[in-house]
């Protein structure tokens, strides 16, 4: 594992490297890194906005609402960018909440009738007035980042009050990203104190020990409300709020009859890390994730928080399981997770961690080499990152000769993390307005997306895909660019406005019946200067629109994130004549998809025939003798009745590839009908 020096060092360069890709300002690069960091580990929910204002004595970047724990978020940050880990001291630390305080207390106030409607400071003051208006607000919370290390002199912050609401203060510093990274990369974030009653099960299994306990009402909301989504980060299903069916069943329970909800209901089920017992009571568990009953623990905990109801004698009961072997962490929360969710619809993307899209793209990042260009000998890849420090995490144990061999072969300029490709895809997917709702929204439909065709086609992720994807990214990121840098930019809705420019010009391709010809991109591992004149068109005709939504729509980042507004923009007429040589005919476009299938099939065709002639002989033999038996052999053609003899008689020495399918579908087929190998 590496240390934290080496970990700030890579985290520098990220920022350095993500600024200059996209054109975005320093400060611009770390707050966003930080803040995705947060939302996958459920520091941040997927409400989070980005909203700059600066003005003497007030100071605010971002801002965050719970709704299930109706708590504000707002965020300022202080981004030291050297080369070693500095100390933000104490006075740092309360100048930045003082600034944050005082933007909460002129919103309370109704700062937003001074401020500019279309602007995203307006959103937050108005949100903040709203929200407390309808008493939606039960604390303030002041979050401050930063890439330095919080002085040693502050053990702990006192909570404060704004108009009679309680607020809390947390800062974010480089030991707190550190173990975000430690935990994604290898064991244990949190521990939780508890002192519940328990049964140990039995069992021989060295993967891992379960538990049956009872949490009673209040345990399980206390937990919930100091850890939140943390609890849920890998869960399948958020919370619906009460207008399913289940949840309104759940809540009537709590309400009619509590002393019925363990017989009523199924409880939940939980991994974790570790545990520590005394006298048959469970009293520490580290790394809790309840990967099915979500929405039991926050219905019991909106029943108390809304409802006001008395959860006292709700009884919960809770199979724990803890994973052993620690490296298998993420696999076995990830197994657990969807095998126990089998009783109700659960969407696609909720199991995509395990899609094999993910070894795809991987497989293609090691393999596919980037051509040289601009005189250089040194070949490169584009680095697939599935989790946020895979990237840091395989230079991990590399010699220093490996390690600067590792990253010329892998430039940070050319790492890909899987939320700024579904940005990426989506946009170029025509689906800015999802984009536009934040990159875990975009994500899901993303893996929605993905997962439909890989159930279509499972040959669909070819190295031609692989390719393509690559040359999105560097369209999307080119974008970036030319907004940052337009005169007519002011530092806001960039964002929108990339997601809807390469929508758009997504669209009006689409609509000429062609294609793009990425292979150009690809190859130059640059946006064509033709290409790089039209987006600058196609931006300031993006934005034009934006910034002047219908009547009734004038906080612009909620209308970019409607379908209406995206109806709007592609209406504008765009003239492809500029890039009439990038773009390609329909059959063409086919051609490169088909031989990309092939490619792959090919690819498949030689593992298959690997795994036939690697499968101990004794196993094929033993196949034969279960499709002899019971009359199965009648379930098979005639064909796969004499390759299955012919082999397992010896008259068939290296099976053909032809062969081999027919071999390994039938090995499949039995495995799949109860088989024991």
């Amino acid at each position: 594992m590496v240390n934290i020096e080496e970990f700030h060092e890579d985290f520098i360069q990220s920022i350095l490297s993500d600024s200059e890709s996209r054109g975005l300002m320093r400060a611009q690069s770390f707050f966003e890194l930080v803040c995705e960091d947060l939302m996958q580990v459920g520091d941040l929910t997927n409400n989070y906005q980005m909203a700059e204002f600066v003005k003497t004595g007030i100071e605010v970047y971002g801002y965050d609402y719970d709704e299930d724990r109706k708590i504000f978020t707002l965020i300022n940050f202080h981004f030291f960018q050297e080369d070693t880990i500095e100390t933000l001291t104490k006075q740092q630390i309360m100048t930045k909440i003082k600034r944050l305080k005082k933007f909460t207390e002129l919103s309370l106030e109704g700062f937003h009738y001074d401020l500019e409607e279309t602007s995203d400071a307006y959103s937050l003051a108005f949100n903040i007035h709203r929200h407390t208006s309808n008493k939606l607000i039960d604390k303030f919370r002041f979050l401050v980042l930063t890439d330095g290390k919080m002085t040693k002199n502050i053990s702990r912050i006192p909570n404060d009050i704004v108009k009679d609401i309680q607020c809390e203060h947390q800062i974010i510093d480089i030991d707190y990203l550190y173990s975000i990274y430690k935990s994604e990369n290898s064991s244990g974030s949190f521990e939780i104190e508890m002192n519940i009653p328990y049964l140990a099960v039995q069992s021989n299994s060295n993967e891992y020990q379960s538990y049956l306990g009872i949490l009673d009402g209040e345990q399980l909301f206390e937990i919930y409300d100091e850890y939140g989504q943390k609890l849920l980060e890998q869960n399948v299903r958020t919370f619906l709020q009460f207008r399913g069916g289940v949840n309104k069943g759940i809540r009537n329970t709590i309400q009619y009859k509590p002393d019925m909800f363990f017989a009523y209901n199924n409880g939940i089920t939980a991994t974790a890390t570790h545990v520590e017992t005394k006298d048959d009571h469970i009293t520490k568990i580290r790394d809790l994730q309840i990967v099915n009953g979500g929405q039991t623990t926050s219905a019991i905990y909106a029943a108390k928080k809304n409802s006001k109801l008395d959860i006292s004698n709700v009884s919960v009961q809770m199979k724990l399981s803890v994973v052993k072997n620690l490296e298998k962490k993420s696999e076995f929360v990830s197994s657990v997770s969807q095998y126990a969710n089998t009783q109700n619809k659960v969407n696609k993307s909720d199991f995509f961690s395990n899609s094999p899209f993910h070894k795809e793209m991987k497989d293609y990042s090691k393999r596919v080499w980037v051509s040289t260009r601009g005189g250089s000998q040194k070949r490169t890849h584009w680095f697939y990152e599935r989790v946020r420090g895979e990237y840091l995490n395989e230079q991990a144990y590399l010699t220093p000769a490996k390690k600067k061999q590792f990253q010329i072969e892998n430039p940070k300029s050319q790492l890909i993390e899987k939320t700024f490709l579904a940005k990426s895809e989506n946009a170029w997917d025509r689906k800015p307005h999802i984009v536009s709702k934040g990159a875990q929204y975009s994500f899901e439909e993303f893996a929605n997306s993905v997962t439909d065709t890989l159930e279509k086609n499972e040959l669909a992720i070819t190295e031609n895909y692989f390719r393509d994807a690559v040359a999105r990214v560097i369209l999307f990121r080119a974008t970036e660019k030319i907004v940052s840098k337009a005169p007519w930019y002011e530092n806001a809705f960039r964002a929108q406005t990339v997601a809807y420019s390469i929508a758009l010009l997504s669209e009006s391709i689409r609509k000429k019946k062609v294609y793009l010809d990425f292979n150009i991109i690809w190859n130059t591992q640059r946006l064509p200067t033709e290409m790089q004149e039209l987006m600058r068109v196609i931006t300031k005709k993006v934005y034009d629109r934006l910034t002047n939504p219908p009547a009734g729509s004038a906080n612009i980042a909620q209308w970019s994130k409607k379908e209406l507004c995206w109806n709007d923009i592609k209406g504008i007429d765009i003239e492809l004549l500029p890039i009439k040589k990038l773009l390609i005919t329909t059959e063409e476009a086919r051609y490169e998809e088909k031989s990309g299938k092939r490619e792959k099939e090919l690819d498949t065709g030689i593992e298959i025939q690997s795994f036939v002639v690697k499968t101990d002989f004794e196993k094929w033999i033993h196949l034969y003798s279960y499709y002899m038996s019971n009359h199965n052999f009648r379930s098979l053609t005639i064909t796969q009745r004499d390759i299955l003899a012919k082999y397992t008689e010896g008259r068939i020495g290296l099976p053909s590839e032809k062969q081999s399918k027919v071999l390994y579908a039938l090995y499949q087929k039995a495995v799949k009908e109860g088989w024991e190998v």
